[in-house]
């Protein structure tokens, strides 16, 4: 079977594993706060000494929309809504540190959007500061942020790299003007490179670029002219991500439509076209859609298996704890996930009588932490493997003889209590990984929920 075979048999709606159970099958009705406190508690205890924990704090505001998007955000150019957003998002750390009934040490913090650079310098030093002084920072802490290259100043790369801040994100998307014109995302060549350049001699040890692939308009010659320029560039990491195409969810993906979309077989070549040029540049294949060069963590991580995943993307810290501030920010206590509400009011109006703002979430048993535990391995390690009875449990075993049929198309091998992923199948790990999802197949949702994989 070749690959246009696998990609058309394989082109189907999957979870990008970020979490398992996956956000659709948490709970809204029956999860409370005050269960949810007692998970961060006793995961605060067990871990914080030896493991510290991560910190998002999601910033939801941009100045225009960017129609693929499908992050929460909110569009304005009132900049007077920042001081009165910072001031609740520290309250809401305030009832996070009554909840632990320790002092936290941050190993990991990450300003997400929206566009955190939307904040300005002084303010985010406002927030930052407000985050780290009830708190202790972990030897190897890493702090990182998601920059838009066109309003990113060189007092926010001062400010934030003072603060501790050593690793930066920018969304690029696609240089294509065509493309950016529909995507409503335009940023020069020019405007990228003076950010990354200004990081660099600041001291920053690590520059995220974001690609994606499958943009409405989006043809060969244009994500190849993008890649030249990115590779010419050389950034420490490149995200090159699947566009998800959900606009049952993100309404302003209706500007075009699946007419204005590259076909399955085009998106697959557009993906192929990317990766060789990635890995001829330079780039090793890390995980789902990251690439790195040689001296960056991420890769270090992969090779001595460290790699971890979670909201924030693959990472090579390691904390049981991650705590999500700010509306729609999703936490995770190992043993459970909770996220937050989707609108600043409502959010804003929790935070102010003194709750964790959470209205969903889900508290995992036994049978979800195995199955877990093994996504989490193929997303990070491709492989896994159950030599203990407690790694093993019946939803399990079902998952292995679904993943059967993946591995008769050469995506997966399997020998004694060991399952791998080979090259082939690093394309499609999101369909191996839903082999293994068994809330997924025990309820086959009825309307579309993901993204199509691939």
């Amino acid at each position: 079977m070749n690959n246009k075979h696998l990609v058309d048999k394989y082109h189907v709606a999957a979870p990008r594993y970020t979490s398992y159970p996956t956000v659709p099958y948490w709970d809204s009705d029956t999860f409370a706060e005050a269960k949810w406190a007692d998970a961060v508690s006793n995961t605060f205890k067990m871990s914080n000494t030896a493991d510290g924990i991560s910190v998002y704090i999601h910033l939801p505001f941009c100045e225009s929309l960017c129609t693929y998007c499908g992050c929460n955000t909110r569009i304005t150019r009132n900049h007077g809504v920042e001081e009165p957003y910072i001031r609740a998002v520290l309250k809401e750390w305030q009832s996070y540190l009554k909840v632990f009934g320790g002092k936290p040490i941050i190993r990991e913090l990450h300003l997400g959007g929206g566009t955190p650079t939307f904040f300005s310098a002084e303010n985010l030093a406002l927030l930052i500061r407000g985050i780290l002084d009830p708190a202790d920072i972990h030897p190897e802490a890493e702090f990182s942020f998601e920059a838009h290259p066109g309003n990113t100043t060189p007092e926010h790369l001062i400010t934030l790299y003072a603060l501790g801040f050593r690793r930066l994100s920018l969304g690029i998307q696609d240089f294509d003007p065509k493309v950016q014109l529909v995507i409503n995302r335009i940023q020069s060549v020019e405007e990228v490179a003076v950010v990354t350049e200004k990081a660099r001699k600041l001291g920053y040890l690590s520059v995220n670029y974001d690609l994606i692939y499958g943009l409405p308009l989006q043809d060969a010659d244009g994500l190849a002219g993008t890649i030249e320029s990115v590779l010419a560039l050389l950034p420490d990491r490149i995200a090159f991500y699947s566009y998800a195409h959900v606009p049952w969810v993100k309404p302003g993906q209706r500007r075009y439509t699946e007419k204005d979309l590259p076909s399955a077989a085009q998106k697959q070549e557009l993906y192929e076209l990317g990766r060789e040029m990635l890995k001829t540049g330079g780039y090793i294949e890390i995980g789902m859609d990251h690439f790195t060069l040689a001296s960056d963590s991420l890769y270090t991580a992969e090779k001595e298996g460290r790699l971890h995943r979670n909201f924030m993307g693959y990472t090579h810290q390691y904390s049981k704890l991650m705590i999500g501030l700010g509306v729609s920010s999703i936490s995770d206590s190992w043993t459970g996930f909770a996220q937050n509400v989707k609108k600043v009011e409502e959010y804003t109006d929790l935070v102010n009588q003194g709750k964790i703002p959470v209205f969903k979430g889900h508290l995992l048993n036994e049978e979800d932490l195995i199955i877990r535990r093994h996504i989490l391995n193929l997303m990070c390690k491709g492989e896994t493997s159950w030599e203990l009875p407690e790694q093993i449990n019946e939803a399990f075993l079902q998952g292995l003889e679904r993943m059967k049929l993946i591995a008769d198309d050469g995506l997966v091998v399997t020998t004694g209590t060991k399952l791998m992923v080979t090259p082939l199948g690093k394309r499609f790990l999101r369909n191996i990984c839903m082999a293994l999802d068994s809330r997924l197949w025990a309820r086959q949702p009825e309307t579309q929920l993901f993204s199509m994989a691939g």
